[in-house]
């Protein structure tokens, strides 16, 4: 296993052994006793599993009260996936980081509990799973607008198709510091 640190503190690139031959392959996709020593000491209590067609574009979206790291993978296809800093007294506080993940490359990307999260669909469609450190709380739930120029994501889809929801989520400048996770200044 191979890890790939970011330019912001918290999120990694994990690059699973894996061990292909002419029938297929086999690799770890979670083990926490090896992930432990590298930084990653979190308990996992629900998988996800999410299917999206070609530039559907998911997110900004993270839990306020209850946070959640996430470890996500693309089983099918290939996505650009996309964590923003939000902990309030964090020295990257707004900026971001992406990962180009699919089923060629393996790759898990580690999300920390304090990141708005969100990816888009570059194949023809993908199958993207992820454990989360916390049950998903609709009552708990916050969003920041995919698009925000102040953040400045730069994605890789023209013109994405997204969910209502999503294009109703305000500018990060907007949030109350009441509607971010961590502790209040």
């Amino acid at each position: 296993m191979k890890i790939l640190p970011t330019t912001i503190d918290g999120p990694l690139i994990i690059e699973p052994d894996v061990y292909g031959d002419h029938r297929g392959y086999f690799m770890e996709t979670y083990r926490q006793e090896r992930l432990r020593p590298l930084g990653i000491d979190t308990s996992f209590i629900q998988d996800n599993l999410s299917f999206s067609v070609k530039n559907t574009l998911r997110g900004l979206h993270y839990q306020i009260k209850k946070p959640q790291a996430k470890l996500v993978q693309v089983v099918t296809g290939e996505v650009y996936d996309v964590a923003v800093d939000i902990r309030q007294n964090s020295p990257t506080f707004g900026q971001w980081v992406g990962a180009l993940l699919s089923e060629e490359n393996k790759r898990q990307f580690y999300v920390p509990e304090g990141f708005a999260h969100g990816f888009c669909v570059m194949s023809e469609s993908a199958h993207f799973v992820y454990k989360c450190s916390n049950y998903y709380n609709p009552q708990d739930e916050g969003g920041i607008m995919w698009s925000d120029p102040d953040i400045g994501i730069e994605w890789p889809v023209k013109n994405p198709v997204i969910s209502e929801k999503d294009l109703h989520n305000p500018c990060f400048k907007d949030l109350s510091e009441n509607k971010l996770p961590g502790e209040k200044s």
